[in-house]
């Protein structure tokens, strides 16, 4: 799994939202975004992560940020996960998870006894012209947010 670090180009995009439209990473020229990837909707550490988020949505967008959610769910997943929780940034269904091997987010994980391949928790925060700025594998969902929002000054 080939990782990204801060200054190169993030892999491009077009994903359904949670209502089944085409959202791109191109639509978000110009403005910085924060990309995160999280393994599977409605569990503890992904409502943990997207709540934090969302709570914090109001002041990452005043300092100019975006946020997109993605994960390997689909559509229908998603939009019962938005709708449960409130979600009010998008959240991408990337369900053959050619989204999380390019930006290297796809590796083997370990839960417990059991080892299987999924999405590695991990952020993104992009300038305006899509170069990475930021790059996080591996982040535990609890305090992320917070943390991320602390050293971006937000």
């Amino acid at each position: 799994m080939t990782q990204l670090t801060a200054g190169d180009t993030a892999p491009a995009f077009t994903l359904a939202d949670a209502d089944g439209n085409a959202v791109s990473l191109a639509d978000f020229v110009g403005r910085n975004v924060v990309v995160y990837f999280y393994p599977k909707a409605a569990t503890p550490g992904c409502t943990t992560e997207a709540c934090d988020f969302r709570d914090s949505l109001s002041s990452l967008n005043a300092a100019g940020y975006a946020v997109i959610g993605v994960s390997p769910d689909s559509v229908d997943e998603i939009r019962a996960f938005a709708d449960a929780e409130a979600l009010t940034f998008p959240l991408l269904a990337d369900s053959d998870a050619a989204v999380a091997k390019a930006w290297g987010v796809w590796g083997e994980k370990t839960v417990g006894d059991r080892t299987f391949d999924g999405v590695i928790r991990s952020t993104f925060v992009l300038d305006g012209d899509g170069v990475v700025q930021r790059a996080e594998y591996g982040v535990d969902a609890d305090g992320h947010v917070a943390r991320l929002r602390a050293e971006l000054g937000v």
